[in-house]
């Protein structure tokens, strides 16, 4: 099994794209900060994109994941702060992340997690996209605090956009071919960020 910390995050790429090809599944855009996380046996530890220990700044993801029995797992997800109509709010996030830690008043964070890339200590990262998803769900079939896991949709994309992500002013979506494997550390053609006009300012950070 490759080690925790030798797992880089597989990035996305931006690149025109037609909501309606099909081979495509479609998730919410979350807009958080990148965590890895390695757990099982009660134990749990946090990694930023970049490789910085992040297990102490969210210990209410630490003690959910803590609780899952088996392991190890690895698994990728964007650690957010939700508004009361489910949408990340990268403002507050980042007033919580900025203290490395808990504190009295702090914004409750949730992890958002899209992908399993060790199950019980095997490696899938390079089995199919739609394969992994299979397992993540079935990991968190049991609802956990501060743990989102992420559904996809199947239907065109565009309709996903028209009816979702604009209304609601959403990030984007992700649009992730379904046989994918994971590349970790590579800026894959095969994940594609769909931006919502306007949702992000562009010299703010690239991930």
């Amino acid at each position: 099994m490759t080690k925790f910390r030798e797992f880089k995050p597989m990035l996305l790429d931006e690149r025109p794209f037609d909501l309606e090809e099909p081979g495509w599944i479609y998730e919410i855009k979350y807009d958080g900060y990148r965590l890895l996380a390695e757990f099982g046996a009660g134990k749990c530890e946090l990694r930023t994109r970049n490789g910085a220990d992040a297990t102490k700044w969210f210990p209410e993801v630490v003690k959910s994941l803590a609780t899952v029995k088996g392991g190890p797992y690895v698994t990728d997800g964007e650690v957010c702060v939700l508004d009361d109509q489910g949408r990340s709010d990268f403002e507050r996030l980042q007033d919580r992340a900025k203290r490395r830690r808990w504190y009295e008043g702090a914004d409750a964070v949730v992890y958002c997690v899209f992908d399993l890339l060790v199950n019980k200590g095997k490696d899938i990262a390079q089995q199919p996209l739609l394969k992994r998803k299979a397992a993540l769900s079935k990991l968190f079939t049991a609802k956990l605090p501060s743990i989102l896991p992420v559904g996809y949709f199947l239907e065109d994309g565009s309709t996903i956009f028209q009816v979702a992500v604009l209304p609601l002013k959403l990030e984007g979506l992700v649009a992730k071919r379904t046989e994918s494997v994971y590349t970790p550390g590579l800026r894959s053609a095969d994940w594609v960020k769909v931006k919502r006009k306007g949702a992000i300012p562009p010299e703010r950070f690239k991930r």
